[in-house]
């Protein structure tokens, strides 16, 4: 029974890939990187480090942590005019607060830029149960080193977990910790995502039900 949802971040509570991915151009360029919007697509979901860094390698510069410290700088300046939640992302969180699942955020992201995200689209940190991200665990996403500790931390079973993704790498992760997932399309068409094997697709986060997620059992108190 599916007692608990864990959101990926990036792609699938708010838009913020185009404000990373403006911000990465911008940051690399100052280290002779004239990357392109569609060089960091192959790195989505794996952590900024590999985002940036990636990147940076495939226009032959050896990856800097200061890179990424840049690239947050000018993150942090434009995020607040930039972002905003998917529709239908707010109500979906007060609705399973009401009765009683448990949430998580998993985001291979660094925590201040989760924590930036989040309260720039109005949502309190204490609304979830724990917030997990890429420096607390070994691995990164295609692992599931994030979703097990995410489990751990409340106190869940991984077959009670049911994860939304929008990233082949986060799907994978999620599937190999042993969890239901759903996909939305937020950065990826369904002919990619498919290919992760999620249990359910769905074009949007507002086009999530409670059978999607596993919670027949609340439909009734969620519609």
């Amino acid at each position: 029974m599916i007692n608990s949802v864990i959101f990926d971040m990036d792609g699938v509570l708010t838009d913020s890939e185009p404000i990373i991915n403006a911000a990465s151009i911008e940051g690399l360029r100052e280290y002779g990187v004239n990357a392109k919007p569609e060089d960091f697509l192959p790195f989505v979901g794996t952590g900024d480090d590999r985002y940036i860094g990636g990147v940076a390698e495939l226009y032959g510069r050896k990856y800097f942590p200061e890179m990424k410290t840049r690239v947050y700088e000018i993150y942090l300046k434009i995020l607040p005019k930039r972002i905003k939640p998917f529709p239908g992302v707010i109500d979906l969180i007060n609705r399973l607060k009401i009765i009683g699942i448990k949430m998580a955020v998993a985001s291979s992201s660094d925590r201040i830029k989760v924590e930036a995200n989040l309260q720039a689209i109005g949502l309190k940190l204490g609304s979830f149960q724990t917030i997990i991200v890429g420096d607390d665990v070994p691995k990164k996403k295609p692992a599931p080193d994030i979703y097990l500790v995410t489990a751990e931390k409340m106190h869940t079973s991984p077959l009670n977990c049911c994860v939304i993704e929008d990233a082949i790498s986060g799907i994978t992760a999620a599937k190999a910790a042993g969890m239901r997932c759903v996909a939305v399309e937020h950065s990826f068409p369904s002919t990619e995502l498919i290919k992760a094997k999620p249990d359910r697709i769905c074009h949007q986060f507002a086009d999530i039900t409670p059978d999607d997620l596993g919670l027949l059992d609340y439909q009734a108190q969620l519609s």
